[in-house]
């Protein structure tokens, strides 16, 4: 794909054109969505407790701050790593890796052993003692490692001896796909690294003589803090509303954060303004990549009580990120939303929801919570939180590195926003 810089596609999309669905926006809905998915993008890299989900985290809670919001932040630790050397080495080959997280350390001159490919089945193709296992993973659009898909090849590679493994992540984009990890404790017996399916060839034709390859994995990691922090108004009213939204992310997430947060804070300031009959809480959680660490934490104290709650919306991953045609030798960005969205409501909801979300596309076949939930959307409902809402999906860059401005549209997130609005307005 061309490069174009963040602004150039943000006001460009400004312009492009809008379904029924979207029309009769607030007028300055649009350009303050424009200006929110810069802001967001703006921040660079968004792994939870970094400079850039830092720099977001304050912004965000400076922008409710000032629409009347009392701030409380809630810190906790969070890990990171920070590679100096990572990489796959066979022969004359050699290709960059993305170290698995909670990251597990090579030693200095990294571990050597034959390669031995695991097919899309699991299957390993010859004895995988004393062997980097090269999991070559079915075609998907991923997102954890705690997908059976995932896990359990892996998990079973190190139980038959492999001293590392190497996992080749085959998606849409040909790009590595970060994958989210539990946040607590290393997930697999020994280092574990992403390879880009882009880059796989000469090592997938290595694996087929069993040839020796070197993995090496070093950097500088642990815990370090990062912090969730909540926007309330209270009002004295007997009820709260509550909207929240993750804001941290493998990379620069402009479609799989973006659109959520923009969303968030246009309903904050809608609310604050507009809304007078609820009390108001605005959560924004980090730590999301590390399997909702975030959402957990601020779940035990953070959130107003379930039985003190009249709805809670969440916001989540592919809100409204853009689809693409990708044939003709080259990819191009649409106006259109990637479909791979969903929206799940309490079942006393879906009949509302599949009015409001007419002519929203993947939104506008809604999913009871009882058939389909997922992410922190499951925990809040386990939590006790009813009636309750969340998006969630996986667009075409989910987890990739090149989750950039292309990947959104301000008119698909506008649109977006206004509906949840609208639904919030119908329901209370």
């Amino acid at each position: 794909m061309a490069r174009t810089s963040r602004r150039t596609f943000l006001v460009a999309s400004a312009a492009l054109p809008v379904t029924v669905a979207m029309a009769k926006l607030p007028v300055d809905l649009q350009a303050k969505v424009a200006a929110d998915l810069d802001k967001y993008i703006g921040f660079g890299n968004k792994q939870a407790g970094g400079a850039g989900d830092n720099a977001c985290g304050n912004w965000l809670a400076a922008e409710v701050e000032g629409l009347g919001f009392k701030v409380e932040r809630q810190e906790f630790a969070t890990p990171f790593f920070e590679p100096t050397r990572s990489e796959l080495v066979c022969g004359d080959a050699k290709a960059s890796l993305w170290p698995q997280p909670i990251v597990v350390q090579t030693g200095a001159d990294g571990i050597t052993g034959p390669l031995v490919r695991i097919d899309p089945a699991g299957r390993a193709e010859a004895s995988l003692d004393g062997a980097i296992a090269l999991v070559d993973l079915p075609f998907g659009r991923w997102s954890s490692a705690l997908a059976k898909l995932i896990r359990e090849p892996i998990t079973a590679a190190f139980s038959a001896g492999a001293k590392a493994a190497v996992v080749i992540t085959n998606g849409p984009t040909g790009k590595v796909i970060a994958l989210n990890a539990d946040g607590r404790a290393p997930m697999f017996g020994g280092p574990v690294a992403l390879l880009a399916p882009e880059h796989a060839a000469p090592f997938l034709n290595a694996a087929m003589r069993r040839a020796p390859a070197t993995m090496i994995v070093r950097g500088n990691g642990g815990r370090r803090p990062a912090f969730n922090f909540v926007g309330r108004i209270d009002r004295g009213k007997p009820r709260w509303l509550v909207v929240s939204t993750p804001r941290s992310g493998w990379y620069v997430c402009a479609g799989e954060r973006g659109p959520g947060v923009a969303a968030w804070l246009w309903l904050a300031r809608w609310a604050s303004r507009t809304l007078q009959t609820h009390n108001l809480a605005f959560v924004c959680n980090t730590g999301h990549e590390y399997e909702y660490l975030g959402a957990a934490e601020a779940l035990k104290t953070f959130t107003p009580k379930p039985a003190d709650t009249h709805f809670w919306l969440h916001l989540g991953a592919n809100v409204a990120a853009r689809d693409w045609h990708e044939g003709l030798g080259q990819w191009r960005a649409l106006p259109s939303v990637d479909t791979q969205r969903y929206l799940s409501l309490s079942p006393s909801l879906v009949p509302l929801a599949r009015e409001v979300f007419a002519g929203h596309i993947g939104l506008e076949a809604p999913y009871s919570s009882d058939e389909l939930s997922a992410g922190e959307l499951t925990e809040i409902i386990a939590a006790g939180y009813a009636p309750a809402a969340g998006v969630f999906g996986i667009h075409r860059y989910h987890h990739v590195a090149e989750d950039d401005a292309r990947c959104v549209s301000a008119a698909s997130v506008a649109s977006t926003a206004a509906a949840f609005q609208n639904l919030i307005e119908r329901l209370i």
